[in-house]
């Protein structure tokens, strides 16, 4: 079979928009009237909770959410809570296992091996941590993975810390894990490194892993027009 995954880089959207853009595009990968599709993004800074997570766990009082405008979210992927915002890459598979492997914990496997072998182009020892998802360097979590399932079609994805500001990941417990720090791209290397630098890597490693042949782009301008919702 010749597969090809269609790309996207939606650059900054907002955290509402981009959920409701997944739910119409979603729907569409289940009709097959879209290929497989890959959106990579940043969002405003945000906190998403899980179908599994505890309330407990976001930290931040009124005055810390309104100081750092930080919009909260409940959402349908698995998970506890996380945060999005600016300097990091978020990735929104939306692609129908059916045609891949109908296995669930493959495809999560196969994400954390994707953003590990970023993480390995820029000279980094990223690992798994057993009982947990996302990928980790030593026992500073750089990725978290959450996602939804429905007819085999994925959503939601995983977030990749590159320039991330850390201190907003004080206002919740993230993940709901409470003995292990978080990192970035930037705090391991001491640098500030050029989104779509990673962007590229990941994108490429994305079609190298989920086994696609090639990939094909299309503009945000495109993706986004209400032609293509009619």
């Amino acid at each position: 079979m010749n597969r090809i995954i269609t790309y996207c880089d939606l650059n900054f959207i907002e955290y509402k928009e981009a959920w409701d853009l997944q739910y119409y595009l979603h729907q569409l990968r289940v009709d097959n009237q879209i290929s497989d599709l890959l959106l990579l993004l940043e969002h405003p800074n945000t906190y998403t909770l899980g179908k599994t997570a505890h309330i407990k766990n976001l930290i931040g009082g009124k005055e810390f959410l309104e100081r750092n405008k930080i919009s909260v979210y409940n959402i349908d992927r698995g998970g506890d809570i996380t945060y999005h915002g600016p300097g990091q890459i978020v990735g929104y598979p939306i692609i129908n296992l059916s045609e891949w492997y109908q296995d669930s914990h493959k495809y999560l496997r196969t994400l954390e091996e994707v953003l590990i072998k970023v993480c390995n182009d820029y000279n980094l020892d990223a690992n798994r941590v057993e009982g947990y998802t996302g990928v980790w360097i030593d026992d500073r979590k750089i990725a978290a993975i959450g996602i939804k399932i429905s007819r085999w079609v994925t959503m939601h994805g995983f977030a990749f810390n590159v320039n991330t500001n850390l201190e907003l990941f004080n206002g919740i417990i993230p993940c709901g894990i409470s003995d292990k720090s978080v990192t970035s791209l930037e705090k391991e290397l001491g640098r500030k490194i050029p989104i779509n630098e990673v962007k590229n890597k990941m994108l490429q490693h994305f079609v190298g892993e989920f086994n696609y042949n090639s990939y094909e782009m299309i503009e945000k301008e495109t993706l986004l027009q209400p032609s293509m919702k009619n």
